[in-house]
């Protein structure tokens, strides 16, 4: 047990540098599944309307494969459907986010070597990373579990126990990357694309199977086999509010036990700061001529894989456009929430809008991301060698921040792009709802900015800008919240395309404040010391 003396004290560390960073993702997580029962009966209010939704999702493979089966006609089980599959994956972005930044982002900046020299355990930093994601997935489900209780007490504990599950599977796969690799970003990359190749394998099997009204009452056969290669389709497979199966908890307990066993196994066979992944050594000769070009070099893994990430996105959506139609039909309640989140014309339009407006909130994430890699620079030591030389500051910033709102414009161009190629129509319009997201998701940026520049130790609190703005945009429509509320967002000056009137006024109020904010910011910066 010599091995995790300290763990209770780091585990105290821990949650307090993190104690706005969980309870905003929990916050969004709890929120998100809260909210659609109420949603859900506005919309199919009686049994008739929730028999017809069912049916037409029996015949809606590219529906299936998006949000997943359903497998009862209950508000309980129609949450579950409805929000399952994403508040999953949300789940998994913490457990993993909280993992690596107690463990490898560590190493990386030196201060677990630190620590380490003090009496802690060789997997005490290990074990508290892991009960920090654990606290983070155990809160979730008890709020879960206790928000939904109305809807059936088995249901909302098994719903709740399924997403902590989720969420511990992913936390203990990044510890596993953690051990792994040199790098926190290479970590969070592995594990991120583990999260992504389980969202595929749950959609493919589930679009190969019968609808869930059929399986749900015993007419059909079971899931995919690639259903359960996925610990989504396990979550979705625990049938929540529908004759839950409870034995497929001990598919999510056995992989966490399974998958920390080799983490510790791993993390006491190797030095701190090492990995058993080797890093490729560099050239020679220095490459690298510009701050921009060394910018870019520690980024482009992360551009590229937003920007696949958002062309399939919108590959994958721009398909559905026709069969959301068909699946609304003539339900008022669904077209007003839609119209709520992204337009007033045909509902066609409406879909799209509300849609691209969604990969706008999430393109949100990928420049706070992008900036505060800033940041991480200047605390791991690597920013001070650069400053060391003649490049100034601003220079140095600049690099990172030109892929940091570039980037943010090029994977809203490749949405777009694969928006036109999955629905086939409307090239230009699609383009154009795309690209008029950029003034409020650089918005949300410059706040990064600005509070990087000026108060770097709040640097991270541009998470918790980045979690309301996602959480106003996903869940007030749907709550029908007060316009005040949603005017608090950027995203709510935006024009609503395609399908409505390009207003340019708050467009541009929006691009002069993004500019502000990134000037008051690189100001902040240049007259603040450093972290040596």
């Amino acid at each position: 047990m010599t091995t995790l003396v300290g763990t209770g004290t780091l585990l105290r560390f821990a949650l307090r540098r993190d104690r706005l960073m969980i309870p905003v993702w929990v916050a969004v997580n709890t929120l998100m599944v809260l909210s659609m029962p109420n949603t859900l009966k506005s919309l199919y209010g009686t049994p008739a309307d929730r028999a017809d939704l069912l049916r037409q999702l029996d015949t809606n493979a590219s529906l299936r494969a998006l949000i997943g089966p359903v497998f009862d006609d209950s508000l309980g089980a129609l949450t579950a459907w409805r929000v399952g599959v994403y508040a999953g994956a949300l789940a998994a972005v913490t457990g993993l986010l909280i993992v690596v930044r107690h463990t490898r982002d560590e190493e990386e900046s030196g201060r677990q070597e630190l620590i380490a020299s003090g009496v802690v355990g060789r997997r005490a930093s290990l074990t508290a990373a892991l009960l920090a994601a654990g606290v983070a997935s155990a809160v979730l489900g008890l709020l879960v579990a206790a928000g939904l209780a109305g809807q059936g007490a088995a249901g909302a504990v098994a719903f709740g126990l399924g997403l902590a599950g989720v969420g511990m599977v992913f936390a203990t796969m990044a510890a596993i990357a953690a051990q792994l690799t040199e790098s926190a970003r290479l970590a969070r990359g592995l594990t991120a694309a583990a999260l992504g190749t389980a969202f595929v394998l749950r959609a493919a099997g589930d679009s190969a199977t019968d609808g869930g009204t059929s399986q749900a009452f015993g007419t059909g056969g079971g899931s995919s086999v690639l259903t359960w290669l996925s610990p989504l389709g396990w979550l979705e497979n625990l049938r929540a509010f529908a004759a839950e199966r409870w034995w497929v908890l001990g598919l999510f307990a056995a992989a966490v036990a399974a998958q920390a066993a080799v983490a510790y196994r791993l993390a006491g066979r190797r030095d701190i700061g090492m990995s058993f992944l080797p890093t490729r050594p560099g050239p020679a000769a220095g490459r690298l001529a510009t701050a921009g070009a060394l910018a870019w070099r520690l980024q482009r893994g992360s551009v590229l894989g937003w920007s696949l990430g958002f062309f399939l996105a919108g590959v994958v959506y721009g398909g559905l456009t026709e069969g959301a139609a068909d699946l609304v039909g003539d339900n008022e309640k669904a077209r007003e929430i839609f119209e709520r989140m992204g337009g007033h014309s045909a509902l066609t339009d409406v879909f799209l809008a509300s849609m691209v407006g969604m990969l706008g909130l999430i393109a949100a994430l990928y420049v706070v991301a992008s900036v505060l890699r800033l940041h991480g620079e200047e605390t791991s030591g690597r920013a001070e060698p650069v400053l060391a030389t003649a490049v100034g500051r601003p220079r140095w910033a600049a690099g990172h921040l030109l892929i940091a709102f570039g980037g943010a414009a090029l994977i809203m161009l490749l949405a777009g792009l694969g928006f036109a190629l999955g629905y086939g129509k409307e090239t230009g319009p699609i383009l154009g709802a795309c690209l008029v997201q950029l003034p409020a998701v650089w918005v949300v940026g410059g706040l990064a900015v600005l509070l990087y520049g000026f108060v770097p130790r709040a640097a991270q609190a541009a998470w918790g800008v980045a979690g309301a703005v996602l959480l106003i945009g996903w869940v007030g429509p749907a709550l029908d919240v007060p316009r005040t509320v949603l005017d608090l967002s950027p995203f709510g000056h935006l024009p609503k395309l395609p399908g409505g009137g390009m207003d340019w006024p708050p467009v541009l109020t929006l691009l002069a404040l993004a500019a502000a904010l990134v000037g008051a910011g690189l100001l902040g910066l240049r007259r603040r010391d450093m972290t040596t």
